[in-house]
């Protein structure tokens, strides 16, 4: 049976039936009426545990899609982009302000930071359910079961390697809750991560290798394996593991969907197309979330809405004044590219990429010919390249229709922020057909890529100060898309993450990557050679804390000192009529929303240090190396 066949009929089957007992709201934490229905019925067998491991699936997707979609705020919370909507107050660019536990954390017009916790509990709460019942469902085989259970750690250990890299010690929670509870405590994220360790090892050996499209896989579990052994210092794992990974899935280095026949594409394109990720001879794609065209509970994932500069805003004029552009093009046009709407996207510029990303990163030595790079004019578009397209040009036999934009030497920095920068075409790009505005249509979208793989094997080999091994790692990415190979002598944290960012641009959880080194930095003490050498600790990773926290320093976090030092934007004095951007160091950890906090009144959960609220935080629990927390305790 096929991917979509399968989503078609088991996508809402557990959504109305078993999860119900555990169903929330955004808060957490506040005790639901339990639900009568009884999870344990659908729960009894193989078929109904594979439609409860459907719902985590699909609850993967939201991150990506949508109007300003969570993984917008991860974006925005690193060196590569920043928030681009300059025409309301509200928007996470003065993270002083923006980022407090009281503030709104979850809303398209502010953040999702909050949505992060939210969603991740519901995640680590649909896997316990699982978890739990494990043993009570009929299975075909031993197989089968551990197949079943490995698919459900994965998806629990997924939400708390994001939920400890953004919110650091945070509440374990390891079993079914079946009743009302108010006395959470936080846990040792160290602990947590520990085992998570043990239960990825666990996935990787019994997930099945080749699975439908959107189903865990054995590689997406060793993925995820690779980066929870990094953190904690096993980098001689990360390599064993990623190497068999990458054995298994290597990367397409050819043409491989009917798009190579297309005028103004190239390897790039296709890989990152609607087609790419349909096919099933993709073998580089090792994880993705599924979304079909006219498929029934499908989502649109709005990537030209949330990345593509607000062309059509009313601020793009011709030189002499007129406006510029049209949603729509003139009567009788047959030029496709004076079709901007259907050409490029619809965008409204909330994701405003850096100069770091834009330019710095693209060098004219080494990127010359890289697929991936702004100087590809197939991947790439900058605003220059678009044309005046206004009927009204047209009617009124203006010069200026059909020509190149030209940049208003007047233009504020408002609308520069917004409406006037370059961006990755050749990923950002997802037809819309079923819209009259193309914003980015139905497609499935990458979690993990056997591309990630390599760098992180780099990153591993760099930790153990292996650089002939990094750079062949990262050489393996580079030449495939027609970059200059690297010497061991280029080797460095930057180089690393320079290449993460040319190749995984709203794919990866950036933010989440940067505090991930950072950890490692700060555990192992290693000096940071692209600092001047400087080394980092973990009793003051967020900082002093304490009134007027908002400190900006270098030296405190990793984290602070890459997001300040490569961001055109953060601490820089830019500013708009709303807001200035800004960030301090103890942003490296989101707040925990102060809702969460405040219901939970018999127990204890702690905010982070340089929050409001952080005085009253006691030590962490520490996590068992073995039985649970929650669940059955040992001799019971």
């Amino acid at each position: 049976m096929n991917s979509r066949k399968i989503y078609k009929k088991t996508l809402w089957v557990f959504v109305t039936t078993a999860f119900t007992v555990v169903s929330c709201s955004e808060d957490w934490l506040t005790p639901k009426p339990l639900s009568f229905y009884e999870p344990g019925i659908a729960l009894s067998n193989a078929e109904g545990m594979y439609s409860a491991l459907t719902t985590l699936e699909r609850n993967m997707r939201h991150e990506y899609f949508g109007d300003n979609a969570p993984i917008l705020t991860e974006i925005i919370q690193s060196e590569v982009a920043v928030e681009g909507t300059t025409d309301k107050a509200g928007p996470q660019m003065d993270m002083d302000v923006a980022l407090l536990p009281d503030a709104q954390l979850n809303h398209t017009d502010f953040t999702k930071v909050g949505w992060y916790w939210y969603e991740g509990y519901k995640g680590v709460k649909y896997a316990n359910t699982i978890i739990s019942r494990i043993d009570n469902a009929e299975f075909g085989s031993e197989e089968e079961r551990n197949a079943v259970l490995g698919s459900a750690y994965f998806h629990r250990a997924y939400r708390y390697f994001k939920l400890t890299h953004q919110f650091g010690d945070i509440p374990y929670l390891d079993w079914e809750i079946e009743a009302p509870k108010y006395d959470f405590y936080s846990y040792d994220r160290w602990g947590i991560l520990e085992r998570m360790k043990k239960d990825l090892e666990f996935a990787y050996q019994w997930v099945p290798e080749v699975v439908d499209r959107g189903r865990t896989s054995k590689a997406a579990c060793g993925v995820l394996l690779m980066k929870v052994c990094m953190v904690l210092g096993d980098f001689d794992r990360a390599i064993a593991v990623g190497k068999e990974v990458v054995g298994k899935h290597p990367l397409m280095r050819n043409r491989f969907t009917p798009n190579q026949g297309k005028p103004n594409t190239n390897l790039m394109f296709d890989l990152h197309s609607v087609e790419a990720k349909l096919d099933m001879s993709n073998t580089e794609g090792l994880m993705y979330v599924v979304s079909y065209p006219e498929e029934e509970g499908s989502d649109r994932i709005q990537t030209m809405r949330n990345a593509v500069p607000f062309w059509n805003s009313g601020n793009i004029k011709t030189p002499d004044g007129q406006t510029g552009t049209s949603i729509a093009p003139a009567a009788g046009e047959t030029d496709p590219e004076m079709d901007l709407n259907k050409s490029y996207g619809r965008g409204i510029g909330r994701l405003r990429p850096t100069w770091y990303f834009t330019n710095e990163i693209w060098r004219a030595d080494k990127e010359a010919n890289d697929l991936r790079g702004i100087r590809n004019r197939d991947s790439w578009r900058r605003m220059e390249d678009l044309r005046y397209n206004a009927p009204g040009l047209k009617t009124s036999g203006s010069p200026w229709y059909g020509k190149n934009f030209e940049k208003p030497a007047s233009m504020s920095v408002e609308d520069t922020i917004r409406t006037w920068f370059s961006w990755p075409h050749y990923k950002l790009f997802v037809p819309d057909p079923l819209q009259t505005q193309w914003q980015g249509g139905e497609t499935p979208w990458y979690i993990y890529r056997s591309a990630e793989v390599y760098l992180l094997l780099a990153e591993s080999y760099y930790w153990k100060d292996q650089f002939t091994l990094a750079a062949e790692a990262l050489n393996e990415v580079r030449t495939r898309a027609g970059a200059e190979p690297l010497t061991a002598g280029d080797v460095n944290i930057g180089e690393i993450l320079d290449e993460r960012a040319r190749e995984l641009y709203y794919e990866e959880n950036r933010h989440i990557e940067l505090v991930r080194i950072s950890y490692i930095y700060a555990k192992t003490g290693k000096p940071c050679e692209i600092f001047g050498g400087r080394t980092y600790n973990l009793q003051n990773l967020s900082g002093p804390g304490g009134t007027g926290a908002n400190v900006k320093q270098e030296g405190v976090n990793f984290w602070y000192d890459r997001v300040v030092a490569r961001s055109n934007f953060y601490n820089k004095g830019v500013k708009h009529k709303w807001a200035e951007y800004k960030v301090s160091v103890h942003h490296i950890l989101w707040p925990v929303p102060a809702n969460a906090i405040n219901t939970n009144i018999k127990g204890v959960i702690n905010q982070n240090i340089g929050y409001p609220g952080a005085e009253r935080n006691v030590e962490p629990l520490p996590v068992p190396e073995e039985g649970t927390v929650l669940g059955p305790q040992a001799g019971e």
